[in-house]
C-alpha cells in the first residue's frame, strides 16, 4: 500500500527509449507526516490520515481509505499495514517506483454555470426554418404524465468543481531529490491544486 499527498505542477513530455514520447503530469510531493490511524474498533473503518504543507503557513490533511473493496477475511492483513504507518512517521516519493499503477484524486476545474451543449454534449437544435436564438436550447424537458420534470433530467447547471478519481495511471519517473512523481496521462484539477496519489492493485 502506497499513498502520498502532492501538488499538481502541470503536464510535460518525457522521452522513453522503448515507448517514445510520453505525455505525463508532474506532481510535487513535500514530505508527508502520518497524523493518525483510523481503526475498525474505534472509527468503524480503516484509513490513514496524512498531513503536508500546502504553503509556508498552511497545511492540508487528507485521509486514505485502505479497506475499500477488501473482503472481511483480509481485514487482518490491513491491520499489519496500519502498523507500518505509525503516527508521526514520514512518507516520501521514495516509496513509489517506475511501473507502479496509481489512482489520483483531485477536484476538477470549476467552469461555472453552463448550458446543456457544453455540460452534457447535446447537439442543439437545427439552424434552419427561421431559428435564430435557440440553437443551443435543451428542447422539451417534461412529459404529459406525470406533468413535472423528472428527477435526474440533464439540464443546464454548474459544471466542474467536483471530486474525481483517475485510476490506473502509470508512474514513469520518480525524482527523490526534488520530490516529484511523473504519471502518464492527465490528472484532475488546475495547476497548484492538491491531489491524492494512491497505489492500486
Amino acid at each position: 500500500m502506497k499513498f502520498i499527498i502532492g501538488k499538481k505542477l502541470g503536464m510535460t513530455t518525457l522521452f522513453d527509449e522503448t515507448k517514445g514520447a510520453l505525455n505525463v503530469t508532474l506532481i510535487a510531493c513535500e514530505p508527508n507526516t502520518v497524523k493518525l490511524n483510523r481503526t475498525l474498533e474505534k472509527d468503524g473503518y480503516m484509513a490513514v490520515q496524512v498531513e503536508t504543507k500546502k504553503t509556508a503557513k498552511k497545511t492540508v490533511r487528507k485521509e486514505f481509505r485502505i479497506d475499500k473493496g477488501v473482503k472481511s477475511e483480509e481485514k487482518d492483513e490491513l491491520k499489519k499495514i496500519l502498523e507500518q504507518f505509525a503516527e508521526g512517521s514520514d512518507i516520501s516519493v521514495s516509496s513509489f517506483v517506475i511501473g507502479d499503477k496509481v489512482a489520483v484524486t483531485g477536484v476538477t476545474k470549476a467552469k461555472g454555470f453552463q448550458g446543456v451543449v457544453k455540460r452534457h454534449g447535446f447537439k442543439g437544435q437545427t439552424t434552419s426554418h427561421g431559428r435564430k436564438h435557440d440553437m443551443r436550447k435543451p428542447g422539451s424537458i417534461g412529459a404529459t404524465f406525470p406533468e413535472h420534470v423528472m428527477k435526474g433530467k440533464r439540464m443546464a447547471g454548474r459544471m466542474g468543481g467536483v471530486n474525481m478519481t483517475v485510476r490506473n495511471l502509470s508512474v514513469v519517473h520518480v525524482d527523490e531529490v526534488e520530490g516529484i512523481i511523473a504519471v502518464r496521462g492527465a490528472v484532475p484539477g488546475v495547476i497548484g491544486r492538491i491531489v491524492k496519489v494512491m497505489s492500486v492493485k
